[in-house]
């Protein structure tokens, strides 16, 4: 397992959960002297970093790219995979297209969370799980085009009513066209929605391709109540080889959570 931090880049963006704010080659440098073996991006769009100038920094600190997000489509530009309006979705396909392949250049898959959308009046469920699933079969092709799979991030209710739980989310993307679907075990989501989270993941581990480490408080692993010792054995288990990144509050500090978070990585996954 490979371990990660998130580093936010939306200038509309002031609050979240993300460790390292705005200044991309310093957060690079701190990620790369704390031990991380990656970064994990959250950007505008896709021209948000010139990607020579990113090709550059990830030699020069030795530091992977673990994912970009997509978020900032639907918070900057109100882009879903569900909107009523076929204009808009046709725009939020066309928004994680462009974001597929920006992070293919860096073999980082990209995330789909915030942009599945929700059920919304009018439209009933399962018309808009048909638009999510028409939306996250092209862009699982484009993915596949691009040597990268998809991730698909179950949120919790308070986020969106589509699909919360992994066993949902796993019946859906069952019936899905594209076989390049991977699910994000995001923990803070998890602990929410899932009885029992090793379990979980124990029982769909080979549809689980990114997880998001995050305490019950969605602080840094160790300053919540998240049982991490079963969840750690379990991915073991499942011999799960992917990134294990930190999608937190930067408190107190987003170098104090940086720093408690990569002593969590090493202590439960570096043994």
């Amino acid at each position: 397992m490979k371990s990660a931090v998130t580093i936010a880049l939306v200038p509309q963006i002031k609050t979240g959960p993300w460790v390292y704010w705005n200044a991309l080659e310093e957060s690079m440098e701190k990620a790369s002297v704390l031990g991380f073996d990656a970064v994990e991006l959250f950007t505008a769009d896709a021209a948000a970093i010139e990607t020579t100038v990113l090709k550059n920094l990830v030699q020069k600190w030795n530091t992977g790219i673990a994912a970009v997000g997509t978020g900032a489509g639907k918070v900057i530009h109100g882009l879903t995979l569900t909107d009523p309006d076929p204009a808009i979705r046709t725009r939020a396909i066309s928004f994680i297209k462009d974001m597929i392949d920006f992070g293919a250049q860096f073999r980082a898959p990209a995330v789909i969370g915030s942009m599945q959308g929700n059920v919304g009046a009018g439209a009933g469920r399962a018309q808009s799980l048909a638009w999510l699933a028409e939306g996250l079969n092209s862009l699982g092709k484009r993915a596949e085009e691009a040597g990268v799979p998809l991730i698909y991030e179950p949120l919790n209710r308070y986020e969106t009513n589509l699909l919360n739980r992994f066993d949902d989310a796993v019946e859906f993307i069952d019936t899905l066209t594209t076989t390049n679907i991977k699910l994000l075990a995001d923990l803070f989501h998890m602990n929410i929605e899932e009885r029992s989270i090793p379990a979980t993941l124990l029982a769909y581990g080979r549809y689980t391709g990114h997880v998001h480490f995050a305490d019950s408080n969605r602080k840094a692993i160790g300053w919540g109540h998240t049982a991490i010792n079963e969840i750690a054995a379990a991915l073991q288990e499942i011999n799960y080889t992917g990134y294990i990144s930190a999608e937190i509050f930067p408190l107190p500090s987003p170098d104090a959570a940086a720093l408690q978070t990569i002593r969590a990585f090493n202590t439960y996954f570096k043994k």
